[in-house]
């Protein structure tokens, strides 16, 4: 979502990193064949003999029994390698993309993030290229005219664009969200008939006069609702509060390192209240007391837990891999370090207290979230609402 990048060995010493608070995925031919000799002679068939009958009807039965399970065995038989499993619950996507897609869900109850998957799925493949003609851009198909009504800088790194994602999720979802208040209305008023869902389609499709002067989905929005509703199965994993959570808020991909939410300055560009030097936020700062517990917002290995100059005492979680990008989690301005280098920790498990060191203005936690070494907006991974 941004340009700048984290190596492992920058937020050790607290140098060269982005600070937060300064700091702060051809036929062969036939051939005749050769003239045949004269058959021999028929021989007179004799009958099988003893020692056939008793052993020919095993040799079928082993026989039969090894291509039958060849073939797979019993039909619906589990396999250890999970290849029977559903195809729904794997969601091919990019992972950072999910938070969002959640969030932009989650601003109307009609909608399901599994929808709006699949509608970015149908209108560009999660393709962010240009179609030339139309002037659609970025994985959710936005012209330059649409984009002045919905388009906002989300993830506030300082630009709204339609080939940013998390900008297109979320402008996607709030003209779903739109859409969705009006064919409610609707319908209420007994002016349209079917399901929410599918009229919202209809109307992001055909528009909502056009249902309207249907009264249900115009044949105009068929083929589209159809294209959508495909693809769905693929994408169903994403509405269930446990897909790829750790005990965290429901719809949210990580655990709250603290209680409450409270944040005091969010991810995005601003002047450093210390330098005065206007950069790139890379994390949020959530307000605690000093000594405050934090715990680990996912189950992961601590790959750092050192005193920086910046960062003040930081740890380090490595998540591990989801769906093919590594993610990390940063804890920075600990007073106490609770956990050690090399240790395994569960999402919520103590690792250290809020605090006040490096360059900082006062007690609290800078949490940051870096997805394949790059800072990613920690909000929608954590709270689905974007407290």
């Amino acid at each position: 979502m941004n340009d700048e990048r984290l190596t492992l060995a920058q937020a050790a010493d607290g140098t060269g990193a982005p600070q937060a608070d300064t700091s702060e995925p051809g036929r062969a031919d036939r051939r005749l064949p050769p003239e045949q000799p004269e058959p021999p002679r028929k021989r007179k068939r004799r009958g099988p003999g003893p020692v056939t009958l008793l052993l020919l009807p095993a040799f079928v039965t082993v026989t039969g029994v090894a291509a039958f399970l060849a073939l797979g065995g019993l039909p619906g038989a589990g396999t250890d390698d999970g290849s029977a499993a559903d195809p729904s619950t794997a969601v091919d996507i990019d992972p950072s993309y999910i938070p969002w897609l959640r969030k932009a869900a989650s601003a109307c109850a009609v909608l399901e993030p599994s929808v709006l998957a699949a509608q970015l799925d149908q209108l560009s493949g999660w393709s962010d290229d240009s179609d030339e003609l139309s002037g659609q851009k970025g994985i959710a198909a936005f012209t330059d005219d649409e984009w002045r009504t919905w388009g906002k800088d989300d993830d506030g790194n300082g630009r709204s664009s339609p080939r940013d994602p998390a900008d297109a999720i979320m402008a996607l979802g709030r003209r779903d969200c739109s859409l969705a208040g009006k064919v409610t209305e609707l319908r209420t008023e007994g002016r349209i008939n079917g399901d929410l869902v599918e009229l919202t389609l209809a109307a992001y499709a055909a528009g909502p006069d056009a249902v309207t002067e249907a009264g249900r989905v115009p044949s105009a929005a068929r083929t589209y609702l159809d294209e959508v509703q495909a693809l769905l199965p693929r994408y169903e994993a994403l509405d269930r509060e446990d897909s790829g959570s750790a005990g965290g808020t429901a719809g949210a991909l990580l655990t709250a390192p603290v209680n409450p939410l409270t944040i005091t300055s969010p991810f995005g560009s601003r002047e450093h209240p210390l330098t005065g030097v206007t950069k790139l936020h890379t994390g949020v700062d959530f307000a605690a007391p000093q000594g405050a517990q934090v715990v680990a917002a996912r189950r992961g290995r601590v790959v750092f837990a050192a005193l920086t100059s910046a960062y003040g005492n930081r740890i380090v979680i490595d998540h591990g891999t989801i769906q093919g990008k590594r993610v990390e989690t940063t804890y920075s301005h600990l007073s106490a370090l609770e956990a050690a280098v090399g240790q395994t920790v569960e999402a919520g498990a103590p690792i250290g207290r809020v605090g006040s060191t490096g360059l900082s203005t006062g007690p609290h936690l800078h949490f940051e979230v870096i997805l394949d070494g790059y800072y990613t907006d920690p909000r929608p991974w954590v709270v689905p609402d974007g407290v």
